[in-house]
């Protein structure tokens, strides 16, 4: 087995979204406390027997993509309801932060869709949550993206020392692995 093939785990894998209509003015934004994402592109094949052998036909392209989260407040857990209500069209990305190219870009894929149904379960001992599942037009497109720093603080925050920020945004260090083992005296 190649040594450079890494793993990916799916805590790593997300789901961005932006309605299209607000491409311009908007970035795309993570849906928060995302608990799972269903990303299922298939293509339907036909066989027909010749005399000459099988020849086969493909259809095009169908992707399946769903995201279940814990229910929240954001503007973009209510754009996937203008979605369903409304018929806003959304762009989608799947980001695997995992995975980087040279430019320090993710991979991802890049879809239009809109939502075709939203379930929300609301138990009373536990956390709302919701089940979108989207119809997605054409066929996914692979690429690479930047992850903007509203992305990055979205996926997760950074060390900040006790001291009043001020002007700073940290005011402290974040441990790295050469710090294992200090512990300097006075």
């Amino acid at each position: 087995m190649a040594t450079d093939v890494k793993t990916i785990h799916g805590k790593n894998v997300f789901l961005f979204v932006r309605k299209l209509k607000d491409a311009k003015t908007a970035e795309g934004k993570l849906i928060p406390f995302q608990t799972s994402l269903s990303f299922d592109p298939s293509r339907d094949s036909d066989s027909t027997q010749t005399k000459s052998g099988v020849v086969t036909t493909s259809a095009a392209i169908e992707t399946d993509l769903s995201a279940e989260f814990i229910n929240n407040t954001s503007a973009i857990a209510d754009a996937l309801y203008d979605s369903l209500f409304d018929g806003d069209e959304l762009e989608c990305w799947i980001v695997n932060t995992e995975r980087k190219n040279a430019s320090g870009q993710y991979y991802s894929f890049y879809l239009r869709a809109t939502v075709s149904e939203d379930s929300n379960d609301n138990d009373p001992d536990d956390l709302s949550t919701r089940e979108v599942t989207f119809a997605v037009n054409g066929t996914p497109k692979r690429g690479w993206t930047k992850l903007p720093e509203s992305a990055m603080e979205a996926l997760e925050y950074a060390y900040r020392g006790l001291e009043a920020l001020g002007e700073n945004d940290t005011n402290g260090t974040a441990w790295q692995s050469a710090d294992a083992g200090i512990n300097l005296e006075d």
